[in-house]
């Protein structure tokens, strides 16, 4: 056979569900438009092009005329439209129905507004579980494309992986293509000869064989440092120069025509498994740290090339246990799946319902729920719009269902621990209660804003502080790829990293020694004294009239001094406002104890006037970035005027208050950067125990919801949080 070689182009564009609309616009300009205009003089070459769902909709209001372009590649047959899920789902984390749901859906947009029917999709993340295939194929999907890390996590060598392959699972065949981890490093960072090299060297060795590059589009102008290679440099250009200059044994054709081409290379199984970083990503910072350490040790060793094979990370599912805000979302996401699958059972409005589904499905969107070499779990804005969809799509049901106008308290596993949570809501709110973690308070969802109090983060390690400690450097050559970087957004970061020792919810009772300080309890040089913030309460429902409640009682301790703390948790219908009663008893006599409650607020960002502290008098305290330190005071406000939110904090007792912002150093694809996260705010008290050993405070947190435009500083805050 005369040596000649298939490559197949798989690019795959994606902006996330939440993402600030100047970033679509900047990513279009940089990458997704001229990305097109450099490819469409060459006639003789051909791409598979996924475009996630979220962007796709987005380019189809914002710029119909790059669709229209598309459409005409698409109808000489040079861009073959690859699907996938509609929302760009981790597949694995949905229940069948939804991922059957999402690809079907976005098949249907896509034959509506392009005018093509998929036959193929692309995996998001390349998350992989032998189980999806079924529920692929059933959803009308032929092939897809992963990494060749998968095929080698199986036993397959590099010389395996020169076709696609056939995977069954209960009788249902999908063909996959192994996308090559060598082609993703040198396009487009090396110089276009070398890739034409190395596909060269395996048409002689290989015949006919298909290679697959499957990447992300935006490392083609949106990655730092990108587009002045690929474009002003004119990169990609001598890339497709040399595809077309080699087209007699190069042939550059899409997934669909490398089937018709060449059959399948045979049938394989594939592990549970994803990209080779994504799975380090997901492992434990311990076990990341050591992987990383013994992979670097055994690179040096002649041995290397056998065993790197069988170095390899974790589970993507994992990262719902090393992120609690992960397992979070994904609870709160599979409460609204089961609860719109019983609406659909019991026949309620299917107008309706297919409203609350897109909500859902919106909800779903993969990049908040992990975290890696981009912001992810980290970016508060992705947290949030996962959240409100999901809000919305509670809201909706309830409406549907006819108890959007009740209070209601319900207990039962939610977030799938193993121990039972509480619900309370009402037509304004929904509470979500842990009695097993502290009985703290772990969401707090305003129906008007569709917006979640406690999408917070707790600040953690993560195996990328090594590098942050370390200091700034950069990848090898003049463009390193995003997995290679280490570039410093701001200085002094070193000096901002901060771990907390327990998740930052709200009704977190802590124990002070009596000489705290704001800067020792924000500095966490504060010793924990009691053993009330994530031991067990006891729970009881009451229901009673238009009001709900939560009792939540301990008997702990601090000091080592027998104490017990009640707390109940009252909302109720037709109401703004969330009380909590809070009585201690067995307090010593003569003895003061420092006691504090914790709260956190998420979503309201600090370096803007329009967000900021008040006190009960309506007097401004300094933008929510700021310290707080009252004395004799009875609340505290917290307002954001882009949200058009007001909190209210209000104490029936004179009380400390301390007010500090909670920021994480995290890593993104520009850098690493500083990361506001939320607002921690603590009443605290030097109680003195009554006649009877006991001591008690109300606090009422009203949140006052309205509607407004989105003022010039959110925009500008959203550009430089992400500059």
């Amino acid at each position: 056979m005369t040596p000649h070689v298939h490559l197949c182009l798989v690019l795959h564009n994606h902006q996330p569900i939440g993402n600030f609309d100047g970033v679509f616009e900047q990513s279009y300009q940089d990458s997704y438009l001229p990305f097109l205009e450099v490819f469409e003089p060459y006639e003789s070459l051909q791409i598979s092009l996924h475009t996630s769902g979220p962007l796709m909709m987005w380019l189809a209001e914002r710029h119909p005329e790059y669709l229209d372009r598309v459409r005409l590649l698409v109808e000489a047959g040079r861009i073959e439209i690859v699907g996938g899920p509609q929302y760009e789902p981790i597949l694995t984390m949905l229940p069948s129905r939804d991922r059957v749901g999402q690809i079907q859906s976005y098949s249907r947009w896509l034959q509506r507004n392009v005018g093509v029917t998929p036959g193929g999709m692309w995996t998001p993340e390349r998350v992989w579980e032998s189980g999806l295939t079924t529920d692929v194929v059933d959803a009308g999907i032929h092939y897809t494309v992963l990494d060749d890390y998968h095929f080698k996590a199986a036993g397959m060598k590099d010389e395996d992986l020169t076709s696609y392959y056939l995977v069954e699972d209960q009788g249902r065949l999908l063909r996959i293509f192994p996308g090559s981890e060598h082609l993703r490093y040198t396009i487009p960072f090396r110089p276009a000869d070398e890739t034409i090299s190395y596909l060269h060297d395996v048409a002689h060795r290989h015949p006919g064989a298909v290679m697959t590059f499957g990447d992300d589009g935006e490392k083609f102008g949106t990655w730092p440092d990108t587009k002045v290679h690929v474009y002003d440099e004119g990169w990609l250009r001598s890339f497709f120069d040399a595809l077309t200059e080699n087209q007699e044994w190069l042939h550059t054709v899409t997934m669909a025509e490398a089937i018709r081409r060449v059959p399948a290379a045979g049938k394989a199984y594939l592990p549970d498994c994803s990209y080779r970083e994504m799975t380090e990503w997901s492992l434990p910072v311990e076990a990341q740290e050591t992987l990383e350490d013994v992979t670097h040790a055994l690179e040096k060793s002649s041995e290397w090339p056998r065993l790197e094979t069988f170095v390899r990370g974790g589970f993507w599912r994992n990262f719902k246990t090393k992120y609690e805000e992960t397992n979070e979302m994904y609870a709160r996401m599979m409460y609204v799946s089961d609860r719109l699958a019983k609406a659909e059972e019991a026949g309620l409005d299917a107008g309706v319902l297919a409203e609350a589904r897109d909500h859902l499905y919106r909800g779903q969107c993969n990049c908040p729920y992990w975290h890696g070499a981009f912001g992810g779990i980290y970016l508060p804005h992705l947290r949030n719009a996962i959240y409100e969809h999901l809000i919305a799509a509670d809201t909706i049901l309830a409406q549907v269902e006819g108890t959007a106008n009740v209070a209601t308290a319900t207990a039962a596993d939610y977030d799938f621990d193993g121990q039972q949570e509480v619900r309370l809501s009402n037509d304004q709110m929904v509470l979500w209660l842990d009695p097993a973690c502290g009985g703290r308070m772990y969401e707090w969802d305003l129906r008007e804003i569709k917006h979640n109090l406690l999408a917070t983060l707790q600040r953690r390690p993560e195996a990328y502080h090594r590098k942050v400690l370390a200091g700034p450097g950069s990848g090898d050559g003049d463009v390193a790829s995003i997995h290679d970087r280490v570039v410093f957004k701001q200085e002094g970061l070193d000096e901002c990293v901060q771990y907390d020792r327990f998740p930052r919810k709200s009704l977190m009772d802590h124990f002070y020694d009596n000489e705290a300080t704001l800067e020792s309890v924000m500095s966490g040089d504060s010793l924990e004294r009691g053993d009330f913030v994530d031991l067990p309460f006891e729970a009881k429902l009451r229901r009673g009239g238009d009001r709900v409640q939560a009792q939540m009682r301990r008997d702990g301790n601090a000091w080592g001094i027998p104490i017990t703390i009640t707390k109940a948790v009252t909302i109720c219908q037709d109401s703004d406002t969330m009380s909590v009663a809070y009585l201690l008893e067995n307090l010593p006599p003569g003895q003061p104890l420092h006691f504090a409650i914790e709260w956190n607020f998420a979503g309201l960002p600090s370096g803007a006037d329009d967000r900021y502290f008040s006190d009960v008098d309506g007097n401004q305290l300094g933008q929510l970035g700021e310290k707080v330190d009252l004395s004799d005071a009875r609340g505290l406000s917290l307002s954001d005027r882009w949200l058009d939110i007001d909190v209210d904090l209000k104490c029936d007792r004179d009380s400390g208050i301390w007010a500090f912002p909670i920021q994480t150093v995290s890593q993104s694809e520009a850098g690493f950067e500083l990361v506001h996260q939320s607002v921690c705010v603590m009443p605290h008290w030097i109680v003195q125990a009554d006649a009877e050993g006991r001591w008690a405070v109300r606090i009422d947190v009203t949140t006052r919801c309205g509607k407004s435009e989105e003022p010039a500083t959110h925009r500008m805050f959203a550009e430089q949080t992400n500059n």
